[in-house]
């Protein structure tokens, strides 16, 4: 069986790709690890008594790093073209496309919001290990309090859309068997 090294360079770049490459199979999984991260850290925050100084350090500090994990995702993905969806067929390619995009945007949306409402309380905004951010937000109770309400209804988006993901991924791998899940591993 010939390695990718062994394929010369015309037949490689002529070939269609069914993997993502690289970059992107390590920025897909270094995400959904620290979004499992934030699902539990935010869980703890809610119903934590300990130290919530901790735990809000290291969720500040996780969002920003999903927030540029998310960014870098997308200079990626321009630079890359997506695969192509072969294994999905008309209303499922449409969905699996639309949730993508969702996913884009609550990845982006999800610790802007965060960052503001840090902003909007006044408070300075330290990441773990003393790292500074500028506010994005004015100092204001009632923005405050509005962004704190967005933050928490865009994280149960997040949750269900990355949910739903996780549901279709475990559909192609155990009942359709396409192959799909082998493009990220």
């Amino acid at each position: 069986m010939e390695s990718e090294s062994d394929v010369p360079q015309h037949i490689a770049a002529s070939a269609p790709r069914d993997r993502f490459g690289r970059i992107a199979r390590l920025l897909h999984w270094l995400m959904a690890v620290l979004i499992v991260t934030m699902v539990f850290l935010g869980a703890a925050l809610v119903g934590t008594i300990g130290n919530y100084g901790l735990l809000l350090s290291l969720h500040k500090t996780i969002g920003i790093a999903i927030l540029v994990l998310a960014v870098l995702r997308l200079v990626n993905r321009v630079r890359r073209s997506a695969l192509p969806r072969s294994s999905l067929r008309g209303v499922e390619r449409f969905v699996a496309g639309g949730s993508e995009a969702l996913m884009y945007l609550l990845f982006l949306a999800q610790p802007l919001v965060g960052w503001a409402l840090v902003s909007a309380s006044g408070a300075p905004i330290e990441l773990f290990g003393g790292i500074y951010l500028p506010a994005i937000a004015p100092a204001d109770a009632h923005l405050y309090a509005e962004l704190r309400t967005l933050h928490s209804w865009l994280a149960y988006a997040l949750l269900a859309v990355f949910t739903a993901h996780m549901c279709a991924v475990l559909a192609h791998a155990s009942i359709l068997r396409d192959g799909l899940l082998r493009r990220m591993l």
